[in-house]
């Protein structure tokens, strides 16, 4: 498929099927960097959904803990990691959380977000100017939607795999 701007457009193949993400390079800059740094590293593979809330977001992205597949996947701990890198600077703006957002995680600390993130199920405005926003599902939320849910998910549903679409 062509996408509007290949280079800022994430593919998530899941467990669920594909996921297409608009990534905000102009809102988030340096956030957009790290997922597609992430992204380009395959570092995204196999990491599951590991908390998943109905009517509200589906939460992955622990490249430390969250792996499937290998020694990495620890239920007890997936959610408490990020990569390598350091964290970054929080990038907030008047862009709201509607369904289908895609928003960075973070402690309670405004520049602690590293490689987790989440996407919105459903509007969540509570959230606005307060976590860094950098990207939409353009196509596939219906396979969002079908994510096992869960604190802590039994069983998760993860990413196969996630790639820029310009390399693809």
């Amino acid at each position: 498929m062509a996408y509007k701007d290949p280079e800022n457009t994430l593919v998530l193949e899941t467990t669920k099927g594909k996921v297409v993400i608009e990534l905000y390079p102009d809102l988030a800059p340096g956030h957009v960097s790290r997922i597609k740094e992430l992204a380009r590293e395959n570092a995204y593979d196999g990491v599951v959904f590991h908390r998943v809330i109905d009517g509200f977001m589906a939460q992955t992205g622990d490249v430390k803990f969250g792996k499937t597949g290998g020694t990495d996947f620890n239920p007890g701990r997936a959610g408490m990691g990020g990569s390598e890198k350091p964290d970054l600077k929080a990038e907030f703006s008047n862009v709201n959380h509607k369904r289908g957002t895609c928003s960075m995680a973070r402690s309670q600390s405004p520049n602690s977000a590293n490689s987790q993130f989440f996407i919105c199920l459903a509007d969540a405005p509570w959230l606005d100017r307060q976590y860094s926003v950098w990207g939409q599902v353009i196509e596939g939320m219906d396979n969002v939607d079908g994510i096992k849910k869960g604190e802590p998910v039994a069983d998760p549903d993860s990413i196969v795999s996630a790639r820029i679409a310009a390399d693809i």
